[in-house]
């Protein structure tokens, strides 16, 4: 999915850890920083256990990311986070 940090002096690179209300669920695998975003932006595996990785699961609980030993908030999204339905690409 994608991620987005919530703080925008915080640089993502690739490896650091997701976590979920506090436990590592997952790392990101690419990332860089989304101008027409404002912040870094990143693409993560996350495992959701037992539950069912949805948008739901996502939005239920505290997401942040560790970037140098310091956790930073971020907003995850399913679907793309800039035109996530493509309104720009078809006007």
């Amino acid at each position: 999915m994608q991620i987005l940090v919530t703080d925008p002096s915080a640089l993502l690179f690739h490896g650091e850890v997701v976590r979920r209300d506090g436990r590592d669920v997952g790392y990101v695998r690419a990332a860089s920083y989304g101008h027409t975003l404002g912040g870094a932006v990143g693409l993560a595996y996350l495992d959701a256990g037992t539950d069912v990785l949805d948008q739901a699961w996502l939005d239920g609980g505290k997401l942040t990311v560790v970037v140098a030993d310091r956790e930073h908030p971020l907003k995850a999204s399913l679907r793309p986070l800039y035109d996530p339905t493509s309104a720009r690409v078809r006007a």
